[in-house]
């Protein structure tokens, strides 16, 4: 079992990511109801809950790809999204393309980088030297010259991390990140997440509704259910029966750790 990331930057204790009273409404319909988060930065927060909890929203919002009704965001320590958002990573639970579309690996890697923006007036060699970090990182460096649009879930998975922490991010959002990855591959794509988060200092933020990585790997969790987030602390102290129940409105069987000898 791999370690939970810590951090040991100088940010440590501070306040990363501060949501305060949001409220978000469709059609009238209230999908976030006065939200209330706090995530200290290095931290790895899990936001579980079920479908059309509010989710994926409450990470538009952050993204500032979602206007909020009332309430307000800091992230890093800007109150404007604008300003904050340079330094934000995000990765989408999915990116459907077209088979016909041709950039590879390399090529759309590079379009994200200062260094390699301008690759076609460049070798494939040079471009691969300045990206050879994260290629390798994220196990991709085999990958380079495959289209993109013919990677499988989890290939294409690793690429889009890759792509995020190219503008070296200090926040990383991750809209259900194993989306299209089989079962075999979660718990080693979970273990490259926490070890891309810890070695990098990242504050991480993602979205799952794997209970057994949640517990295993986030340092915190939030539960939404109903629009708010009705449980909060440690994965010890939201995995349990009473706190799950509040959040998916029925009965749960709590996730419990074995080690295993």
């Amino acid at each position: 079992m791999s370690e939970k990331p810590s951090c040991c930057c100088s940010h440590a204790g501070e306040t990363a990511v501060e949501v305060r009273e949001v409220v978000v409404s469709f059609g009238g319909q209230v999908i976030l109801n006065r939200v209330n988060l706090r995530v200290g930065h290095g931290q790895m927060l899990a936001l579980i809950g079920p479908n059309g909890s509010g989710k994926t929203t409450l990470l538009r919002c952050l993204l500032g790809l979602q206007k909020v009704d009332s309430g307000t965001i800091q992230l890093l320590g800007e109150a404007s999204l604008r300003k904050a958002l340079p330094r934000v990573g995000y990765v989408p639970q999915r990116l459907a393309l077209d088979p016909s579309f041709i950039l590879s690996v390399r090529e759309f890697l590079a379009l994200r980088a200062r260094a390699t923006r301008h690759w076609f007036w460049q070798s494939a060699r040079t471009t691969d030297a300045q990206l050879h970090g994260q290629l390798v990182e994220l196990g991709v460096e085999g990958l380079a010259d495959r289209p993109l649009a013919r990677l499988s879930g989890g290939q294409l998975q690793r690429v889009l991390i890759a792509f995020a922490l190219l503008t070296k991010p200090e926040l990383l959002l991750l809209d259900e990140p194993m989306a299209g990855v089989d079962a075999h591959g979660e718990e080693t794509f979970y273990e490259l997440i926490s070890e891309v988060a810890r070695r990098h200092h990242l504050t991480t933020i993602l979205v799952s509704h794997d209970l057994s990585m949640v517990y295993r790997h986030a340092t915190r969790v939030a539960a939404l259910g109903g629009g708010v987030i009705c449980c909060e602390g440690t994965p010890e102290q939201v995995m349990n029966e009473d706190s799950l129940k509040q959040a998916y409105g029925l009965h749960m069987t709590p996730y419990h750790h074995h080690h295993v000898h």
